[in-house]
């Protein structure tokens, strides 16, 4: 169970201002295995670039592969050249590796056709777990999905006013600013390139109904 998967879940099962794009969240699958490489201290960060420390195994065969394709010669690489590489059909892949382990019918083939809300969810560990970072507010996994346009409901205001020893230990720290960073960008980048793509479509279309 991974930020990465935990992700795919949130973005299956919890409503979104407007769908998540496979391309957005293929992205933001790679920020969350960064996070995950550095929390498990296979990788840290010098600025903004990524610098591998350990061929060690994480134990789950997703972090392993995105270890394994860690660019280990300097001048290594940035965390959003990381994002753009990797993330290239992640989603697809994290889909594929969920519905060989999850229950049959758990609903992640319905991932991106999210306007099926009919669709019977079945229960299971890692969904549970998930749900149970996201109803913690669990800050790194809330701001993957912020950026997805997913946004956490109200917290009580009981929540709010937490002992700060608590808030403390929650703290995101400034790695996980810079990845987070790093998403927002290539997020306004690929959303860009979508926008310079329909512009152009429309004026192909212009030029054919033009009398």
């Amino acid at each position: 169970m991974t930020t990465p998967q935990d992700l795919l879940f949130v973005a299956l099962d919890v409503p979104a201002d407007r769908p998540v794009e496979q391309g957005d969240l293929s992205l933001a699958l790679a920020a969350a295995e960064l996070l995950d490489l550095l929390a498990a201290q296979e990788v840290t960060l010098r600025d903004e670039v990524i610098v591998p420390v350990s061929g060690h195994l994480t134990g789950d065969p997703m972090l392993d592969k995105a270890a394994a394709s860690l660019i280990r010669t300097e001048p290594y690489e940035s965390a959003e050249d990381w994002l753009w590489r990797r993330g290239d059909g992640l989603s697809a892949a994290y889909r594929d590796e969920l519905e060989h382990t999850e229950p049959s019918g758990s609903g992640l083939r319905q991932l991106f056709r999210r306007a099926d809300r009919s669709v019977e969810r079945i229960d299971s560990d890692a969904r549970r777990h998930a749900a149970d970072r996201w109803a913690r507010h669990e800050p790194l996994l809330a701001g993957l999905a912020a950026a997805l346009g997913i946004e956490e409901p109200e917290q009580e205001e009981a929540e709010r006013q937490e002992p700060a020893a608590h808030a403390e230990d929650e703290r995101v720290d400034d790695r996980v600013a810079v990845v987070l960073a790093a998403l927002g960008d290539a997020l306004t980048e690929l959303e860009a390139v979508r926008q310079r793509r329909r512009i152009e479509e429309d004026a192909f279309d212009n030029v054919w109904r033009a009398p």
